[in-house]
């Protein structure tokens, strides 16, 4: 019934996260709310960060890929928890460095970083910019000459696997907007050009081959891949890599048909095959970063709304419309994504009832989940969406002008906003 731990059903027959009951969250701070649990965050990151230990001995650190959920509070735990984080944009890196997470531990992303945003990484010293393409090479060189600075840079390769996932998820593969490819060579004409650079330091390498990956193997293949590389790099270059990124795209639990590998498991067979190719090819094993995201957010997090219009429509459908829908959740508009679904303040009742759940956008494509399995509910019940934790505040929209929602973390029954829900006047503070 839950895909997180941190859910339970209180002695009211509530649905309760992180100690706190649901509908009294959504009677506090209104909704549609987003509500994250704190500890189920940080023991995600500790699970990571002790992989590393164990598998890599110590020999690597853990980015949070914090376009899954970027805010000051979620910068703050990952710097108490001692992990990295990736930001893939000027916004992401500045609310980094407001949350006064050290410059040094932040990986700079992105296929299309603008000049301004490479300055901004550059003066503010972020530990690595992960370069894209070619153009980026050469604007980052001239920009770091000028500035008298050295910029540490690893590349972002597409290794050539299909990753089996959503089309728009697959970042693997050679037809994808990200990287440069090993199988037309373009790779090692990356390699070789910023090796003749005289203002950029070529650090190590970077792959990401998907998202919502529930198989150990194309993780291991990745690796061997990416070691075969290295050692193509040393014969033809002489250059010895240090850092090798293997990326992110861990599978969560969205809904009872998901069954995610534990993730220890990952790293204990893609280190071992990492330290095999190592040992073949003579090479050291590189320090190893990992960029989980949604592995670390997602199950932490639920959206809770309140329901509207009820709508049967005999022998067709039933539409049961709440206060949110797609401008703080597009995932089901864009992939389709499954979720699992209840009503709040009857959670303790059998889920007897199938429904569409609508959003309140003038769009027809506008749905959270078609046939969910739920409680029947009336105007005015709680709705919860389970494992909203990640892409959706993140890709929230001000859609038909409506206000993104607030976010509150919680952890031993207690709660704290962490993002303001936006009102209608901030919507038109930069009108003129």
């Amino acid at each position: 019934m839950f895909v997180s731990d941190c859910l339970t059903v209180n002695q009211k027959g509530h649905l309760s996260i992180g100690g706190c009951d649901t509908v009294d969250l959504a009677h506090q701070y209104g909704t549609p709310l987003m509500a994250m649990d704190e500890d189920t965050i940080r023991a995600h990151c500790r699970a990571f960060r002790q992989s590393i230990d164990r598998c890599y001995d110590g020999n690597g650190l853990v980015l949070y890929a914090s376009k899954a959920f970027s805010c000051k509070a979620i910068y703050r735990l990952a710097k108490e928890e001692g992990l990295g984080v990736d930001v893939v944009s000027g916004g992401e890196l500045y609310t980094a460095l407001q949350a006064g997470f050290p410059a040094e531990r932040i990986y700079f992303h992105g296929n299309n970083k603008t000049r301004e945003e490479l300055e901004m990484a550059l003066d503010n010293g972020v530990g690595r910019i992960v370069v894209d393409n070619l153009t980026e090479l050469q604007t980052l060189d001239k920009l770091a000459g000028e500035k008298g600075k050295k910029a540490d840079i690893l590349f972002r390769i597409k290794p050539g696997i299909d990753a089996h996932t959503h089309q728009f998820i697959r970042t693997g593969q050679i037809d994808s907007k990200f990287g440069l490819a090993l199988e037309n060579g373009e790779a090692m004409e990356g390699v070789k050009k910023a090796l003749t650079y005289q203002n950029i330091n070529l650090c190590g390498m970077h792959c990401h081959i998907g998202s919502q990956i529930h198989d150990i193997s194309p993780f291991e293949l990745a690796g061997e891949v990416m070691m075969g590389f290295l050692h193509q790099v040393k014969e033809q270059t002489g250059h010895v890599m240090q850092e090798l990124n293997l990326g992110g795209g861990f599978g969560v639990k969205y809904t009872d048909e998901d069954h995610p590998i534990p993730y220890e498991d990952y790293m204990e067979r893609v280190s071992t095959a990492v330290k095999a190719k190592a040992k073949e090819y003579g090479l050291p094993v590189p320090f190893i970063l990992l960029e989980p995201g949604r592995s670390i957010i997602a199950t932490a997090g639920i959206t809770l709304y309140t329901v509207g219009a009820v709508k049967e429509i005999k022998d067709i459908r039933n539409y049961v419309s709440i206060d949110g829908g797609m401008t703080d959740n597009p995932r089901y508009a864009l992939y389709q994504s499954s979720y699992d679904i209840l009503v709040a303040n009857r959670a303790n009742e059998p889920k007897d009832y199938t429904a569409t759940i609508a959003g309140k956008c003038c769009e027809s494509g506008d749905l959270i989940q078609e046939n969910a399995s739920i409680q029947k509910p009336q105007p005015g019940d709680i709705l919860a969406v389970q494992a909203t934790g990640a892409y959706n505040y993140s890709m929230a929209s001000n859609y038909n002008r409506i206000p993104r929602p607030a976010v509150v973390f919680v952890s031993g029954g207690k709660s704290r906003e962490v993002i303001r829900r936006e009102s209608y006047e901030d919507l038109c503070r930069n009108d003129v």
